[in-house]
């Protein structure tokens, strides 16, 4: 896949910027228009015995959320399952016929992830795609799910939570659960808060210039850590680190040091007290904690240098909101820094030239 980065942009507001803000309005428009294709999509994953999700980068992401997603709310189990889509592609069987695949690509040219939608339908398997409008490589998908229009700025901000958005609904409709289904609704609002809680702005300049950012979440938040990295890297250029909080403490803990900064995901749940272990961890190495958790929880803030209260929502919709904090950090890192977070560097001679030397 050759992307073509957008018309540039001189200085703030890039494309990013107005994709970030863009969300609670695209969130709210998310479903229009497709619950015929959702609940046709439904009924057939209720009926398969495993329901695999595949991407890469933010779509992968995306899949390890949305195996959650399918497992509890979409009453799954164990026969909800995210891989990357290049290692189904090239290491695991051919899905059969009693299988689902749910494909994620936001411009729907990703060569892995049409590799593993041909594997799947090779061998029987129904197949779902999850794609921005106007992509049309996922085409031998048997159902198609749309997010937004192709993004202007390569750095993917609201694809990916509309995307999630697009799961949590399909999750729900598969299992019946009523009650996410509504909670959903609520989400856009929340968001549209969230954005204007904190002067973003101030925020990155505190914390920029750090030679390590550790972004640290459990659950379904181990991938909104992922996404949170990866934004960090392809905005600012940042060395940031997605993990998910256990392995945070087995091991890559001795690498921290006093200069880095933690960015700490802990909404309520079960991994909520392995978070408040890895809190602890950074604050007695004495590297500045950002928490992203309940305004009520006083045992974390005591031990962060910032926090950005998160809405009240069930664990498994909080990546929907809790990324969105950690897209505007990595923004406003690189205003900050003077780069443009929209090209990935494709404007600079070395990184075309490692761009030009291998295709996605």
């Amino acid at each position: 896949m050759a992307w073509t980065p957008p018309p540039p942009r001189a200085a703030h507001p890039y494309h990013m910027h107005d994709a970030i803000y863009a969300q609670p309005g695209a969130l709210r428009l998310a479903t229009r228009g497709q619950d015929d294709a959702l609940e046709a999509a439904a009924a057939r994953l209720r009926a398969q015995e495993r329901v695999l999700l595949a991407g890469v980068g933010s779509s992968w992401h995306a899949a390890l959320v949305g195996a959650l997603l399918f497992a509890h709310a979409g009453r799954l189990g164990h026969r909800a399952r995210a891989f990357a889509a290049s290692e189904l592609a090239g290491y695991w069987p051919e899905p059969d016929a009693r299988t689902a695949l749910v494909v994620l690509s936001h411009r729907g040219r990703t060569r892995a992830a049409l590799e593993a939608l041909a594997r799947a339908k090779a061998g029987g398997a129904t197949g779902v795609a999850v794609s921005g409008k106007g992509a049309a490589g996922l085409a031998a998908a048997d159902f198609t799910l749309r997010t937004v229009e192709q993004e202007a700025s390569g750095c993917h901000t609201v694809s990916y939570t509309c995307a999630l958005w697009l799961l949590a609904a399909l999750a729900a409709r598969v299992g019946g659960d009523e009650a996410l289904a509504h909670e959903l609704e609520e989400l856009p609002d929340l968001l549209a808060t969230l954005l204007g809680q904190e002067a973003w702005e101030e925020l990155a300049a505190r914390y920029a210039g750090r030679p390590r950012y550790w972004v640290v979440g459990g659950g379904p938040n181990a991938a909104t850590a992922y996404e949170g990295a990866l934004k960090l890297a392809e905005a600012s250029h940042a060395t940031a680190l997605g993990l998910e909080c256990e392995q945070f403490l087995h091991g890559p803990l001795a690498a921290l040091e006093p200069a880095d900064v933690v960015v700490l995901l802990a909404p309520p749940g079960a991994s909520r007290a392995r978070c408040l272990d890895v809190a602890r961890a950074a604050h007695a190495v004495g590297a500045p904690l950002l928490a992203l958790a309940p305004e009520d929880d006083r045992e974390l803030a005591a031990l962060a240098a910032e926090t950005i209260a998160l809405p009240p929502v069930p664990e498994l919709l909080s990546p929907i909101l809790a990324v969105v904090p950690l897209q505007l950090l990595a923004y406003h890192l690189a205003v900050h820094h003077g780069v443009n977070p929209d090209t990935l560097r494709a404007e600079e001679p070395a990184h075309a030239r490692a761009r030009a030397a291998f295709t996605l």
